[in-house]
């Protein structure tokens, strides 16, 4: 078993905190299935480029950083994207904590953006996304930009502050996906030919709807579950589909 990262250093306060769904991307990504089809779909051509999307603690990216070897048998460049710009900097030490000095070699940064609006067309190889999924409103955006920054706040706005940024990370909309729908309607832009992308599904976002309709998307997707949380009654049982094209090229 590959060892899961330290985030003893994160806010938990003001960063999404890793739960199960965090531990079923480690599993499923580092499966003998998974990572089987990881060696052999990028055994040729350049190191690929690994984005998580929404990086949070950071727990994620750092596991596929720091464990490039086994789960993609060669090197790879990880660069993660988060809302919440304490997520960024925290995810930024989790990733130098795991893979110590190798991570100039393996680590790009952490953008402190709105999901892929960082990343140029075409250049994503593995895009991950564990997204805000648990069926609630949305947080209020037009107050990010003073919660992004603020510092120094009596406790009262501390909590309200703290609380938006918490929002950010499970706060999914209408049946959990208005986050997620945003994402996936990105992914064809983002992805390279030969890109994958991994996302994360509860049970009330309807993910074999979501396949279905992904496997319709113009030039040829597909949409395969690779990892499930098990039997779980309701939403809280979780799935991780991999979407790439249908004809998938270096």
């Amino acid at each position: 078993m590959l060892p899961t990262p330290d985030t003893s250093h994160v806010d938990y306060d003001q960063i999404y905190e890793p739960a199960e769904d965090s531990y079923l991307l480690l599993d499923t990504l580092s499966s003998a299935s998974e990572t089987a089809f990881l060696h052999s779909h990028f055994r040729a051509g350049h190191a690929p480029l690994v984005v998580e999307v929404g990086t949070g603690s950071g727990v994620v990216l750092a596991f596929l950083a720091a464990n490039a070897s086994a789960i993609f048998d060669r090197s790879i460049c990880t660069l993660g994207t988060d809302l919440n710009r304490r997520a960024c900097i925290a995810a930024s030490e989790t990733v130098r904590k795991a893979c110590g000095k190798e991570v100039k070699s393996s680590f790009a940064n952490v953008v402190n953006g709105d999901l892929t609006s960082a990343i140029k067309d075409g250049q994503v190889d593995v895009l991950v996304f564990n997204p805000p999924y648990v069926p609630a409103e949305l947080p209020d955006l037009s107050l990010h930009a003073k919660y992004n920054t603020a510092d120094g706040l009596t406790s009262s706005e501390a909590f309200d502050r703290d609380s938006h940024l918490l929002a950010l990370s499970y706060a999914g909309g209408v049946d959990g996906m208005e986050v997620t729908d945003r994402l996936l309607d990105e992914v064809p832009r983002v992805l390279s030919q030969r890109g994958v992308a991994y996302v994360l599904f509860c049970a009330q976002n309807k993910p074999e709807e979501i396949k279905r309709r992904i496997r319709q998307w113009p030039g040829g997707w597909d949409a395969e579950t690779v990892g499930s949380s098990g039997k779980k009654a309701g939403w809280e049982k979780l799935c991780i589909v991999r979407i790439m094209r249908t004809t998938a090229t270096d």
